[in-house]
This record gives structure tokens, C-alpha cells and sequence, in this order.
């Protein structure tokens, strides 16, 4: 599959998203991912949409005799997440969820952090998933909660609302924010061979450095500079208006956000 715009993730972008996002957004929910995956002690891991690497590095210091297969659609995403982690059994491939490259029953476990929301057909790649996992292993992942219950988010689209009052992008609710629904979730699990899977509603705080830090990571770091761009934007005009709209909202200096997704474990039976 070639990267949809959605989830293109090039150029400086992987290099914004893990400086400014990943410590604010991603590592919290890493660390409960990982929590999760370490109390099922697989020994074959694949990690799907691992991104720049914040899951795998957690989850090689939980399970540092466990073979963890980490694998992104975007080798510049890769890139950035093989700088960052050096652990013997961690091995790295460019894989697309929509057809993993693996032999079936070949893992014990498969994660995917806050990658499901950006697969073109939900239940196809979930059934890909089942098929490389072995009878009995599960399926772990987590997608963003709706965008009301995701503060920085919210109040992002709200930004852009306002710089773009006839046309506002709509990448937070059209896909980061945009497969939120828990019976949707189940249904498509269940189509693509999946039982009994448990789905938990997770909130934590989200810790960011200060409003420009958000305003430059969100406009800069995902693919909602291309929407910016699209749209006779200048990125930096419109980082600093983000910016402004996030420190009236949250003040000046460092401050503290909710964020909420749900956490799902899906049986392979």
C-alpha cells in the first residue's frame, strides 16, 4: 500500500513527531501498552506502526528475552526509531498492515499503538494480524478516544477552525480521532476472526513543555502540516497562531492535558 496522505510520515516530520509529541502523547500509553504485553510473556513479538520506536524500546527492556519484530509503513519513521534504540533482539522491517510480509502462525504477539485508525480497511488488516499469530495469541493495540474527550486535540482543531474558518482541516476527527467507536471496534474484530476481545477506556495526562512545543509538534510533526499546506497555509504563520490559541486556553509555561483512548486485547482463536 502506498502511504495515503493521512498516513504519510516523511521528510523532517518523524523528527518534529519524536522530539515534541512523543514524550506528551505517545509515551504514556506505551508504558501501559507494554504493561500489558509484558504480563502475557510472549517470546515472538511483531509490532506493527511502531513508528519512531517509543513502544519498542519500553517493551525490549520488559521482555529482554523475548524476539521482537518491529515493522513501519514509512522507512523514515524507521529510521528515526533505529537511532533510538540498540537492543539485541530487536530486529526492524517496512511492513504494511493491509499485507504482512510473515508466514501465518508466526508470533505470539502482535501491538500496534495508535496505528489502527490510519489502516484503509480495518477488518482486512486485522485479519492479517490474525493470520500471523499463532491459536491463542493475542492482538494488542489501542486507538485515541473521540476528539472532545482528547484535550491538546481539541483544542488544536479549534485553532484551526479559526485560521481556516471556510475550510478547516479535519485530519484529528477524519483519523487520529475518527475510529473511536467501541461496538465498531469489536464488530471488525469479530469479521476478522477475532474472540472475545476486552476493551479498556484509558485516561492519562498528557505533560507538555508549553504551548508552542504542542502548536509546533501537532502542525509540524504529522500529516496536518499537508492539510495546512493544501490549503495556502504558511506553517509557520500558522504554528505561532496554534500556539497563541493553546496558551490562552492552558496559560504560559508547562501544563497538564487529558488524553483518553481505548486499550483493546483480541483473542486469536
Amino acid at each position: 500500500m502506498t502511504p495515503t496522505t493521512d498516513a504519510r510520515f516523511a521528510g523532517t516530520l518523524p523528527y518534529h513527531y519524536e522530539r515534541l509529541l512523543v514524550p506528551m502523547l505517545f509515551e504514556p500509553y506505551a508504558l501501559d501498552l507494554v504493561r500489558r504485553a509484558a504480563a502475557l510473556a510472549p517470546a515472538q513479538v511483531l509490532e506493527i506502526a511502531a513508528g519512531t520506536g517509543i513502544v519498542t524500546r519500553h517493551l525490549a527492556a520488559a521482555l529482554p528475552a523475548a524476539h521482537i519484530l518491529a515493522t513501519d509503513l514509512n522507512p523514515d519513521m524507521l529510521a528515526v526509531a533505529q537511532s533510538a534504540v540498540a537492543a539485541p533482539l530487536v530486529t526492524w522491517g517496512q511492513a504494511d498492515a493491509m499485507a504482512l510480509p510473515f508466514g501465518d502462525g508466526s508470533f505470539d504477539l502482535a501491538l500496534c499503538q495508535f496505528g489502527a485508525m490510519f489502516f484503509p480497511d480495518k477488518p482486512a488488516a486485522f485479519a492479517e494480524v490474525r493470520r500471523v499469530l499463532r491459536p491463542g495469541g493475542r492482538f494488542l493495540f489501542n486507538v485515541w478516544d473521540a476528539l472532545a474527550t482528547n484535550e491538546l486535540a481539541s483544542v488544536l482543531q479549534a485553532a484551526m477552525d479559526t485560521c481556516f474558518p471556510a475550510d478547516p482541516p479535519r485530519f484529528f476527527t477524519r483519523t487520529p480521532h475518527g475510529y473511536h467507536d467501541r461496538a465498531a471496534i469489536a464488530r471488525d474484530l469479530a469479521l476478522a476472526g477475532f474472540a472475545r476481545p476486552s476493551i479498556d477506556t484509558v485516561a492519562l495526562p498528557g505533560n507538555a513543555p508549553g504551548a508552542r512545543a504542542v502548536a509546533e509538534g501537532f502542525c509540524q510533526g504529522t500529516p496536518l502540516r499537508a492539510e495546512i499546506e493544501s490549503r495556502g497555509g504558511d506553517v509557520i504563520a500558522v504554528t505561532a497562531a496554534a500556539a497563541d490559541h493553546l496558551e490562552r486556553h492552558f496559560g504560559a509555561g508547562p501544563f497538564r492535558a487529558g488524553l483518553q483512548a481505548h486499550v483493546i486485547s483480541a483473542l486469536a482463536a
